[in-house]
Order: C-alpha cells, then structure tokens, then sequence
C-alpha cells in the first residue's frame, strides 16, 4: 500500500511541477515576446501585445504597463500550480526520504544519525536556506542581478557542501532541490501573490498602482525562472547515481546547476530577440568537461562503518543489529578466494550476505514489503541475467542503499570482477 501511494504523489508532484514550469517558461516567453501597441491602441496603456496561433484558432494578447481602467468580470490567477507543486513535493520528501530515512537519507558511513535527527536537520536546512535567500532578497544586492546570482549560487553550493557532510548523497541532493522548491514556492507566495493582489486593489479603488509592487514581483519570477532547469536536474538525478555518488556529488551538482541556469539564459535572451549561440558552445564545453571529469574519477570506496543502532528508529533496532551481523559475515567468501576470483558458490554467498535481506521473494528488510523492482537474487541464474544492472549499481555505489549491510570496497571489486568474467 505503501508503494501506491508514493506512486500517486510522485505522479501529482510530477502533474503539478508541469503544470507550474509550463506556466513560468510560457510567460517569460510572452513578456519576452510582446511587440509594441499598433496606432489604432495607443493612448490605451498597454505595455504590449502577441498575436499567436495554436489549436487551429488565433490569440490576441494584451499586456498594461500597470493596469486596465477596470477590473474584468473574470480575471485568472495564477498560484495553486506553484503551492500544489511544493506540497506535493514536501509530501514526497516525507514518504521517501523521512520515513524510509534509513535507506534513502541516512548514510553510517557519513554520520551516524537517528531518524530523529535526520529529520530536524533537513526541515532545518531549509528554513535556514529560505530565510537566507530572503535575507538577500531584501538587500541592496537584489538591484545586481549578476552579483546576486553569483552570491546565491555560493550560498547553494555551501548548503550542498553542507548536506553531503550529514546525509547520504542522494538525500543531500534532494534537500538541494527541496532547498530550491521552497524558495520558488516561497516567491509566488511572499513576492509575486501580493503584488497582484495590491494591484487589484488599486484598480478596484480607482487608485494608480505602486509600480514598486509589480518591480519586486517581477524580480521574483525571473529568479524562479532561472532556478527551473537546476531544479528539474535535482528531479531526475536519483536516476543517475554516477552523479551524487561522486566523491564530490556536491560540487557535481553545483557545476551541473550553474551550466543549467546559464544555458537558460540563452534562451531567455533569445526570446527578446538577443541571439548569442557561444553561450550554448560554452554550456555544452562545460557539460563535457563535466561528464569527462565524473568518468574519470568513480564514486569513492569508502570502507563502511558498522550499522548501529543510532541510525535507526527505535522499533528498528533489532535489523539494525541483523544488519551488522550480515555485514561481519559476508566478508568470507572474499577472504576465502585467496585474493584469486571468486568461484560461482562465493559469488551466490556475497550477493545473499549483502544484497537479500531487499531481493528476495520475502525481504527481511523492513523498509520493503516486496522486492524493490521484482528483482530477487535467490538463483545465479538471477545475478547473472542482471549482469549489467548490478554492475553499475555496485561501481556508483548505488546499491545496497545507503550500504545497510556494510559492503566493503574489496567486496565491489570481487564481485565486480566475477561480473565482468560472466
């Protein structure tokens, strides 16, 4: 039951964050877009117009310098997209990543932490994390778009460097991204609603509107904007473990981000008529350089700690201490292979002693009621069918998660090996 409910809610989140980046790349696109008024409009204050075509049917768009002389008898707003996205997205944190803490956010071989901990730390990161943004936000800096991309990009790549030193890889970039959402979420609801709402009010009172209100909320989305490409890298880095894996995840991400937002600046130039394409040569040289650099240094192997107690609630402590046994255990089919390859027999025990207790029919982990995926390891007819899964999910150290049972790094290079060999 578990599992379906996590499926609806990634798949609302996902129904939602279209929705809410649809809107904000399209409106960038139109303010971008707009041409000024022809003769036969002038004197009615508008700021510009589009014509556009779609659906078989023609659209006439018109944009105030502040507002019209009356509100309209419908007016469409613009919100629950953005406050439905970061919800939905909260909810997922909590599902994933807050009560599957001890798989998905809780790493021993980082800190060892209680679920408790976990928690308080991450929803605490991004409190601070917003409060410092606004903090920004409301300094004289926010009239330097380009010193101000530059501090806050600084200011998340300390976060990042941050989280990478408490949790796991992955559950550090997901509070990145989260860290992120937040702030966007944070935008709408703080700068961009009250805005349009002080500009209704004026209208309706027969007042001329502040036009510092339309300036800030202005600011507002153009942040949001340039936050949409890094944050929807975050959505589908979980996929790509070669990513936060890396012993420098943080500083992946933070190069990762930087080219995303940088490329998106192409293309809102582009939109006012600015074509300069040696800003997508630069971003797709960055990119490579990136990728080149990941290849070239795999995640770390580094020798885990033993599974305690502490880094699990306390209904959970006794596979905690499972967990620990296994690991002790599974350390001799290596020692038994006389630092020669691993026979047929020793590579079945590694992958039962380490990877079983979530593929098997019955998983005696507690976090899985079912095979992650299906995939059970009970036969080696299994492992080797999986040949090319496993072996990118033990070299990114993606598998086992969060190394509950305590793989070592000699233990990877066996049974890499023994992979290769098949």
């Amino acid at each position: 039951m578990q599992d379906w409910v996590q499926l609806l809610v990634r798949w609302i989140h996902m129904i939602f964050g279209i929705a809410w980046i649809g809107a904000s790349f399209y409106f960038v696109w139109l303010d971008n877009h707009l041409v000024a008024p022809g003769k036969d409009k002038e004197g009615k204050g508008l700021a510009g117009e589009l014509w556009a075509i779609h659906g078989g049917g023609f659209y006439e768009v018109a944009k105030y310098k502040l507002a019209p002389p009356r509100m309209p008898d419908h007016l469409h707003w613009f919100k629950w997209e953005a406050y439905s996205t970061w919800l939905s997205g909260m909810a997922m944190l909590a599902l994933v990543y807050y009560l599957g803490a001890q798989a998905y956010l809780i790493d021993p071989r980082v800190a060892s932490l209680s679920v408790t901990e976990a928690v308080a730390i991450g929803l605490t990161s991004l409190i601070v994390g917003f409060i410092c943004y606004e903090g920004l936000l409301r300094s004289p800096l926010r009239r330097n778009g380009a010193w101000f991309g530059v501090v806050l990009f600084a200011l998340l790549t300390l976060f990042a460097w941050g989280l990478f030193q408490v949790f796991s890889p992955r559950g550090a970039y997901i509070h990145v991204g989260a860290l992120i959402g937040t702030i966007m979420a944070g935008n709408v609801f703080l700068g961009i609603m009250p805005a349009q709402r002080a500009l209704v009010k004026a209208v309706e009172q027969g007042k001329a509107p502040d036009p510092r209100y339309g300036a800030m909320a202005k600011l507002r989305s153009t942040h949001n904007n340039y936050l949409t490409l890094p944050i929807l890298f975050i959505m589908i880095s979980n996929h790509y473990p070669f990513t936060y894996n890396h012993a420098q995840g943080w500083l992946v991400l933070a190069a990762l981000g930087a080219i995303s937002a940088f490329a998106r600046h192409f293309f809102n130039l582009r939109h006012k008529g600015i074509v300069r394409p040696w800003i997508l040569v630069v971003s797709f040289i960055a990119l490579a350089a990136v990728a080149y650099w990941v290849s070239g240094r795999p995640a770390t192997m580094a020798t885990p700690v033993a599974v305690s107690a502490a880094s699990a609630s306390i209904t959970d402590k006794a596979s905690a201490d499972k967990s620990a046994a296994v690991a002790e255990q599974a350390v001799e089919p290596v020692q038994n292979s006389a630092g020669g390859a691993l026979t047929d027999d020793q590579a079945m025990a590694l992958v039962q002693a380490r990877c079983e207790s979530c593929h098997a029919t019955q998983p005696t982990d507690p976090l899985f009621a079912a095979p992650p995926a299906g995939i059970v390891f009970t036969q080696l007819a299994d492992i080797v069918s999986r040949k090319a899964q496993i072996t990118t999910a033990i070299s990114t150290q993606y598998m086992p998660l969060a190394n509950r049972t305590g793989m070592t790094a000699e233990e990877r290079q066996a049974l890499l090996a023994w992979l290769a060999a098949k």
